[in-house]
């Protein structure tokens, strides 16, 4: 099995939970990255870095990624073509995405997009706290067990 990991984007806390369940479950690790980054110093993490572009990394990991494996993203349009795909998609703060949620989940995407446009809404996420690494340990435990019995 493998995790793939929208590196651009991901807190690296989240990025070295991904590799301690990696080290103790035995699974690789997929970094992938639109600039150089820092690749943790274990055989079963790679890292990859795609040409620069608009989503490059993006359709990269739609083409890599398949069924019966993970991806961390919090790209809401990536996860929504990632579920099509039958790949389980988990953002960093530990909300899964799924066939349920992906319409609501990129509605609310679009109308946070539309606000900050027109300027009535700003700024971004908080900041990544000991409840969201905790929140995202538990769903990643989650997911990746339900993974395994899949592929068991």
């Amino acid at each position: 099995m493998r995790v793939w990991i929208d590196a651009d984007a991901c807190p690296k806390a989240a990025k070295d939970q991904v590799v301690k369940f990696a080290l103790k479950r035995g699974f690789e690790v997929v970094l992938v990255a639109g600039q150089s980054q820092t690749k943790p110093a274990f055989a079963c993490v790679r890292l990859i870095v795609v040409p620069s572009g608009p989503d490059a990394a993006d359709d990269y990991l739609v083409e890599h990624a398949v069924q019966g494996e993970l991806v961390i993203c919090s790209d809401v349009p990536l996860a929504d073509r990632l579920v099509k795909q039958g790949v389980a998609a988990l953002d960093p703060r530990g909300k899964e995405f799924d066939e349920r949620n992906m319409g609501e989940r990129l509605a609310v995407r679009n109308l946070f997009t539309d606000l900050r446009e027109q300027g009535q809404v700003g700024g971004g996420q908080a900041a990544y706290s000991e409840r969201d690494k905790q929140t995202f340990a538990n769903a990643l435990d989650r997911i990746l067990t339900r993974l395994a019995k899949g592929a068991g």
